[in-house]
């Protein structure tokens, strides 16, 4: 057997993108992938010469000393900085950013409305965008805000990035493309994408009209959370994340290219598609990742456990064990636990939940939370469930019980949630929210025994 021989009988796999063309799998890895044969160096990442005449270019997605660096080596048609000009302000009056508290609307309650419906005009993904919170100050890099979009129109010779942040985004409707400089990345409901901070890319309508959710996250990266006693396997699985393989543009036509930075929009004028990566290798890079793969944990005898164990991603802070931001997934599963009260419980907490429906019914409030919907329980409000659910729950036959068509997500954030004057103003907000909590009636008896 010579050198590049395999053994007898053995088969070596033809593609090594795994089951999903068009993706690598992992979550962090050190990815490689190039577009035309050899545009992708070895054993260097600046040589002299690149190869097909390309601009060898590293996009940092952290420090230079941080550890582990994260970084992405392109190899592209032209530099950025040929993909930048002069900078002009632009208005995009309803995307919001933090520090963001203003006078009239007041963010002390609790919260809920119903989804935000498309206006029948035509909306991109920069004017479609509809922010409902912030928290935090993007100034120093903490906090985030919490966007509904609703996009209707694709971008045509238009492109965006964010210098403040990195982009989770949870389509509730429709199906979106995000055409990155890295790759192609399509997603649609029960599916989240997560577009690093800095990196340059085009939305485009595949099934409209489009609406979701997005959490902007102005702190450290979204990474998967130490899973503990739970250990190597369940919750989110590093291979269920899938990045893209490298495609590029090499089209010469008019183009804008909108930088969100600071909290102001600006735009600058270029000759060509700045989606003109060839080849890369890093581990900075965007993903999607789909939710029905996430693999719920819970009580097996009694008790209800923090909503901690259903995390997909955390976005660390300064504090141990106290996230920027966690994105939380409640998604069909069984319920098994004896003499337990298995909706979630009546809670205080010292985190600010923002709540969003993707589909189906939410075990803690049957009526009124709908597909398209949000909620707001800021930090230290009492929340729970409403009178129905605590009835039912209370009463009901405890046997084995699947919660099905279901798919609710929580932005939690460590920072209070301060509303945008059209999340008071514009949005469907429920007044009548606070209300399902009266019927709760005192049920008290200083009887013995009494249960």
């Amino acid at each position: 057997m010579t050198k590049h021989e395999l053994p007898q009988g053995m088969i070596r796999a033809t593609d090594t993108t795994g089951t999903h063309e068009g993706y690598m799998p992992g979550f962090g890895n050190d990815f490689e992938t190039e577009a035309l044969p050899g545009a992708l160096p070895q054993g260097m990442n600046s040589p002299q010469k690149c190869n097909y005449g390309l601009y060898g270019e590293q996009l940092s997605g952290t420090a230079f000393t941080a550890h582990p660096p994260e970084r992405t080596w392109t190899y592209r048609i032209r530099p950025s900085v040929r993909h930048s000009a002069r900078y002009e302000r632009i208005e995009l009056p309803y995307w919001k950013t933090a520090p963001h508290v203003p006078d009239g609307v007041t963010s002390l309650g609790q919260y809920r409305w119903d989804p935000v419906e498309p206006t029948g005009e035509d909306l991109t993904w920069l004017t479609g965008m509809r922010t409902m919170t912030t928290a935090g100050d993007v100034n120093t890099q903490v906090g985030m805000a919490a966007h509904i979009y609703l996009v209707t129109a694709s971008m045509v010779d238009s492109y965006f990035y964010s210098a403040d942040s990195e982009l989770l985004v949870v389509p509730q409707q429709g199906k979106l493309r995000f055409a990155t400089e890295l790759g192609v990345i399509d997603v649609e409901p029960q599916e989240i994408a997560i577009l690093p901070r800095g990196l340059v890319y085009r939305v485009e309508v595949l099934e409209g009209p489009c609406r979701g959710f997005v959490c902007e996250n102005y702190g450290q990266k979204f990474e998967m959370p130490a899973r503990g006693p739970i250990g190597a396997n369940a919750m989110a699985n590093p291979r269920d994340f899938k990045a893209p393989v490298a495609a590029y543009e090499d089209r010469e036509v008019p183009s804008t290219l909108t930088i969100k930075w600071c909290g102001q929009f600006h735009e600058t004028k270029i000759g060509q598609s700045p989606l003109d990566v060839v080849a890369w290798h890093g581990n900075y890079a965007p993903y999607k990742y789909d939710l029905k793969t996430y693999c719920p944990v819970g009580a097996i005898l009694f008790d209800h456990p923090d909503p901690s164990i259903f995390t997909v991603l955390t976005a660390p802070s300064g504090v141990p064990g106290t996230a920027n931001i966690d994105f939380v997934l409640f998604r069909d599963r069984w319920m098994v636990a004896e003499n337990t009260f298995r909706p979630p419980w009546y809670h205080k907490n010292i985190m600010s939940e923002l709540m969003g429906n993707i589909h189906g019914q939410y075990d803690a409030k049957p009526q009124g939370f709908v597909p398209g919907g949000m909620s707001l329980h800021n930090m230290m409000l009492p929340h729970g469930p409403d009178k129905q659910a605590f009835e039912g729950a209370s009463n009901s036959n405890l046997g084995p019980v699947k919660l099905e068509e279901t798919m609710s997500f929580m932005f939690e954030t460590r920072f209070p949630q301060h509303l945008t004057e059209f999340a008071g103003t514009e949005a469907p907000l429920q007044d009548d929210y606070i209300d399902c909590w009266d019927s709760l009636e005192k049920k008290f008896d200083g009887t013995p025994g009494t249960k």
